[in-house]
């Protein structure tokens, strides 16, 4: 008898083991969450000990996410082809254990390295997750409780991420500084692995699905020819090459959306997705809000230890107003997203804008500025992004069907990532350009004002999303 029919037969009985699958994947969210949020605290100890121009602390956030947005859509078809649990297992052991060799790293190269293969990993963990959680949950209502901790769990995780990440390294342990914030996930891997194995259902895998090679080559190819010039030209005087690498990258992700529309055998992207004008809008404003959020964020934390010289827990501390108000935006969007429908959005963004460009008055003129100076301006973005980042995806998501939705929602996070390595690669090139030749705040002020034009075309293309979000169970 096929094992595979059995495994998705439906039972009169939930599966015992449901809570611990959900604790296991919120483990596993909660471990890139931290990943990415605390390169940014460690990046100038990093760069002070192991050394590198400056574009190889762009290189530390950027070399993960790159890998993590160009393997994610692959990560969730290869979880149909070989099963969601096998490929959660692999992805889970591999990002730990790159975890512990990223603190190990002899140099930067074979840091970024490892950070790069941290990502890979993690785009074959993190897209099986719901889909496990939903295989567990038969009950509607025990399944929107499960998927209702994520959101607690992820506020404290950033709130406490850029704290714990300076204290580590200002604490120095053993001598080892910055290595031990690598270490942070090593203890949650170890813990959750061998509670993954024994609790993560064995679901039903599908061989007649094929891996769409030549599409994952074609996008992996445009986004580093995208991504490599924007932060390396500006280390070597923006030669000929990085224009015209940056032109090679924009034609292949062309024929990418190309070879995607024709070919129509087990896809990337389903065809009719592209074909969506409604949900391509949504794509951009997604594309430029998560690329503005992420820029400025890492330059704020370079601007205080680089610039002002504060240790890494002043400055991960200095992110507390930022992170207090996002969750309080989420909240809050929880609570108005019926009645107030994409305004949201658009409020959200409007925040986010005023704060930046209250980060920019501040620091008009400045010769230094204090963390108490930036206050305003970091809650007022914080805000901003837990009341529209928080929401954003229930939006875009209205605007495909249920057949569309794993496809859609697929495209997304790897979308989410692609911007951030995007934001970090413009606006930290923006960043370092003023800070070699001006004062630091000016570099930071020019940064916050560069970060209002993806602001404004979010802003524009919300009108181009469904007036509310679908109605939930």
């Amino acid at each position: 008898m096929d094992t595979a029919l059995i495994a998705d037969a439906p039972s009169t009985r939930p599966y015992r083991l449901r809570w611990v699958v959900a604790a296991v994947v919120l483990a596993a969210n909660v471990m890139d969450l931290l990943d990415a949020t605390i390169v940014g605290v460690a990046a100038p100890a990093i760069h002070r000990d192991l050394g590198g121009g400056a574009n190889t602390i762009q290189w530390l956030s950027a070399g993960y996410t790159l890998a993590f947005a160009v393997l994610l859509i692959a990560g969730a078809r290869l979880g149909d082809i070989l099963g969601r649990r096998r490929l959660f297992l692999v992805g889970s052991a591999g990002f730990t254990l790159f975890s512990a060799a990223c603190s190990v790293a002899p140099g930067i190269g074979a840091l970024i390295a490892f950070r790069a293969l941290q990502g890979a990993f993690g785009a074959l963990m993190i897209p099986q997750g719901f889909g496990l959680v939903k295989q567990v949950f038969d009950d509607d209502a025990e399944f929107d409780r499960a998927t209702g901790l994520f959101g607690p769990a992820t506020g404290v995780a950033m709130l406490a991420a850029p704290i714990v990440a300076g204290a580590l390294v200002d604490a120095d342990l053993w001598g080892t500084g910055w290595r031990l914030v690598f270490l942070i996930n090593i203890p949650i891997g170890a813990l959750t692995l061998p509670l993954a194995i024994r609790s993560l259902p064995r679901g039903a895998t599908h061989p007649g699905v094929r891996l769409d090679v030549g599409g994952v080559w074609l996008v992996g190819l445009a986004l580093v020819a995208i991504i490599y010039p924007l932060i390396q030209g500006r280390a070597d005087g923006w030669p000929a090459w990085s224009f015209g690498l940056l032109a090679a990258g924009v034609v292949l992700l062309l024929v990418f959306l190309r070879y995607e529309r024709r070919h129509k055998d087990n896809p990337l992207i389903e065809p009719t997705l592209l074909a969506n004008r409604t949900y391509l809008s949504g794509v951009a404003v997604a594309l430029a809000l998560f690329g503005a959020f992420a820029g400025l964020l890492l330059c704020i934390s370079l601007y205080g230890q680089l610039g002002e010289g504060w240790s890494p827990i002043h400055a991960g501390l200095t992110l507390t107003p930022m992170v207090v108000g996002m969750i309080l935006g989420m909240v809050g969007s929880l609570a108005t997203v019926g009645r107030l429908g994409r305004h949201l959005l658009h409020i959200g963004i409007l925040l986010i804008a005023a704060g930046a460009a209250g980060l920019a008055l501040t620091l008009n003129g400045a010769h230094a500025a204090s963390t108490w100076d930036l206050v305003p301006g970091l809650f007022f973005i914080g805000a901003g992004a837990g009341a529209s980042i928080g929401q954003l995806f229930r939006f875009i998501l209205s605007s495909v069907s249920m057949d569309e939705v794993g496809s859609a929602s697929g495209v997304l996070e790897a979308v989410q990532q692609l911007s951030t390595s995007l934001g970090v690669a413009v606006l930290g090139t923006i960043f370092f350009s003023a800070f070699d030749h001006h004062l630091p705040p000016y570099a930071l002020q020019v940064t916050a004002w560069a970060c209002l034009a993806p602001l404004a075309a979010a802003f524009a293309l919300v009108f181009r999303l469904p007036m509310h979000p679908r109605k939930e169970r």
